[in-house]
């Protein structure tokens, strides 16, 4: 899939740079670059969903009776 972006002229200069050093080409250097940042966000979702929990703000389904719902007997 083909997705256009605009930024900065110094960030633009950096990541070419780099490719350069790494003999890869800038859309792989790209595609690395918001791979990893989503692994990084995952982390934060996941803390905001435990500390959501543990404020209670978020309500929680015991195991026993999702398997239950599910027809799943223990």
């Amino acid at each position: 899939m083909e997705v256009k972006i605009q930024m900065d002229d110094a960030l633009f200069f950096d990541l070419e740079s780099c490719a350069k050093e790494l003999q890869q080409s800038t859309s792989s250097l790209i595609e690395k670059a918001v791979s990893a940042y989503f692994d990084k966000l995952d982390e934060v979702i996941s803390d905001r969903r435990m500390d959501n929990i543990k404020a209670g703000r978020t309500e929680t389904i015991p195991m026993e009776e999702v398997f239950k719902k599910a027809g799943i007997n223990l």
